[in-house]
């Protein structure tokens, strides 16, 4: 019950895109199924349907409670849940893709507005929840679908304020951290510098790292550095805004240690649904694997002839690169699911078919890609900046697994249909891995499969290392916010020492990137702080469970959509279990990285050849 989405927004972790776009009728996204607009009755009777059931929902709240009253009250939340997902999805879809659209921040504010009652609705929910006992124990057959969903609110009333004070922070999130976030968005949607004479934004600098020739790459590099400098004291203002509202609201609702200190790893643990067991184990393995990826580095350097890679040099590309057009890229997406899934391979073409993504590259739109689920409707929507590269392919791949997530559990009720972002990364990877595998083993040449290994050991690169390096720096951050602001130059080297630590000398340590912290819009979100390890437990998981997959592929896709159908309604340990696989101890870990190390070995075979 935390208004937050079913599927997670993705920052391109790999932020991969190309100087050459091709731009063959790259497609915009149509809404209307959705919403016609904001004028539209439809969009107007939705917010007024919005109040009514808000209002229903605390009427029913000031009722004795029992079984009867509670499942009557939590299908009216979510009914009021659903419809404010829906609504708040489509003011930032539009918003998202043109962030000088004033209409769309307005209604946005409208939006936000509209649902402030909510969150104090679900406060009370929790506590008149939590005053119950033995809800296991009652053998009541509407209360069945709901028995884990409940659990999870009578525990989450142990880390919430008085049901007035939830309502007062709410209402000053608005102008205080969420107007953070958003002035992020804006700032780094048109942030930019000059490059041969022309004005880039900091969406197409970055894209040039892929290019194939390096003076180009460290020129981008250079004009990034330098986009991001000019605007670094709104985004320090920024971060140490949502930040500091993060730590002040968390250690006021108990997320803390007996000394009192914030804990906002044990608050992201919970809300990722693992255990801090399971946490601990996904880091340590993590950690392992950093000499892995230090050996990877060094080959690709030798593959670039040079001494040792620059962090302009992680995206470069190494072997036979092919230019894909939209069209080739939705064909093979959409041939790749059906091979592993027909159904899954069937509604990714209805995706495409019905115009659900928005790829195209401009001014105002921001950078990354992420899924968005429009409840009501059942339907999602993609933003993504696609320009021609193979790791474009892979996330429109990975932003199409987060629909077809979405797709499987639409059916479900609200409590069974939320799920944690460690398993919306899941599904999201694991669609990656599937359309890798089938690229790879069409590759018809060696410098084809030398560039298609690259370029996935290269994302798997950012989901583990450059994830592991904004993980430390997080963490340093809320310790020293936990203090004081930090200045654009101390957030420069809290970011630098956790690139060194990963990085180590797999990179030129001169040459790393300081301003990852503006880069990433993840760390500007006060109520889902350490959005990153998700990214490379999905990956892991993912690996492990592809592998399971190729040793026994007989009936694996139904387990999987089971597996899937599961996630808004266990822990991520049961989830794991349902498909056989044990994620609290290191064994399945190891067994996922050991598929990373045969990469390795593949990829240098290949230079060796090449």
């Amino acid at each position: 019950m935390d208004n937050l989405k079913n599927t997670s927004t993705d920052a391109a972790p790999t932020d991969t895109v190309s100087a050459d776009v091709l731009t063959d009728a790259l497609p915009s996204w149509n809404l209307e199924a959705i919403y016609p607009s904001f004028d539209s009755p439809q969009y107007k009777k939705d917010m007024a349907l919005l109040e009514r059931q808000i209002a229903l929902l605390l009427e029913s709240l000031k009722s004795p409670f029992d079984a009867a009253s509670a499942v009557n009250a939590i299908r009216t939340w979510e009914a009021a849940a659903n419809v404010a997902e829906n609504l708040m999805s489509y003011a930032e879809a539009v918003y998202t893709a043109d962030t000088r659209n004033n209409k769309a921040l307005a209604e946005i504010n409208a939006v936000e507005a509209a649902r402030l009652p909510l969150g104090k609705a679900e406060v009370i929910l929790r506590n008149k929840l939590a005053e119950i006992e033995d809800w296991e124990g009652r053998e009541d057959k509407a209360l069945e679908p709901h028995l884990f969903f409940i659990a999870e609110a009578v525990r989450k009333a142990h880390f919430q304020m008085t049901p007035e004070m939830e309502d007062l922070a709410n209402d000053l999130a608005r102008s205080g951290a969420d107007a953070w976030q958003r002035l992020h968005e804006a700032v780094s949607s048109v942030a930019g510098a000059a490059f041969d004479g022309e004005q880039k934004t900091v969406t197409q600098l970055r894209g040039m790292a892929g290019d194939k020739e390096r003076p180009v790459r460290e020129k981008a590099y250079k004009a990034e550095l330098e986009a991001w400098r000019s605007v670094e004291i709104p985004l320090a203002a920024a971060l140490n805004g949502v930040k500091g509202a993060a730590i002040a609201l968390d250690t006021r609702r108990n997320w803390r240690n007996a000394a009192g200190e914030c804990q906002p790893l044990q608050k992201a643990a919970f809300q990722s649904r693992i255990s801090e067991k399971t946490l601990a184990s996904l880091i340590a393995a993590l950690e392992h694997s950093l000499p892995l990826f230090r050996r990877y580095l060094a080959i690709k350097a030798a593959a670039l002839k040079i001494p040792v890679c620059a962090f302009y040099d992680l995206f470069a590309p190494v072997g036979e690169r092919r230019r894909w057009t939209f069209d080739e890229a939705s064909k093979f997406i959409t041939t790749q699911f059906s091979a592993f899934d027909p159904a899954m391979g069937a509604f990714a073409q209805a995706a495409f078919d019905a115009h659900w993504i928005d790829a195209g590259i401009r001014e105002g739109k921001v950078g990354g890609a992420y899924c968005a689920d429009f409840p009501l409707a059942g339907v999602s929507r993609i933003l993504c900046n696609f320009d021609g590269s193979f790791d474009s392919v892979s996330t429109v791949a990975h932003e199409i697994g987060h629909a077809w997530h979405h797709d499987v559990i639409k059916s479900l009720p609200r409590t069974r249909s939320v799920y944690p972002m460690t398993l919306a990364e899941t599904a999201s990877v694991f669609a990656e891995t599937i359309i890798f595998e089938g690229a790879y083993a069409k590759a018809a040449t060696n410098a084809e499969k030398l560039f298609l290994i690259e370029a996935n050991l290269k994302d798997c690169c950012q989901v583990i290392v450059d994830i592991l390096s904004r993980f430390y720096f997080e963490k340093a951050l809320f310790e020293r916010r936990s203090t004081a602001e930090l200045s654009p130059p101390e957030l420069c080297a809290l970011m630098l020492d956790a690139q060194k630590k990963t990085y180590g000398a797999g990179l030129d340590e001169n040459l790393l990137h300081p301003y990852m912290w503006a880069v990433k819009s993840h760390y500007y979100s006060a109520a889902l702080g350490f959005y990153n390890y998700p990214y490379a437990f999905g990956q892991l998981f993912s690996l492990g469970l592809y592998a399971t997959h190729s040793e026994d592929s007989q009936g694996f896709a139904e387990k999987y959509k089971a597996m899937l159908a599961l996630t808004g309604s266990a822990t991520v340990e049961d989830v794991a279990r349902s498909i056989g696989c044990d994620i609290e101890g290191g064994a399945f870990w190891r067994k996922s990285l050991h598929i990373l190390a045969k990469k390795v070995d593949e990829f240098e075979e290949c230079f060796k050849n090449a």
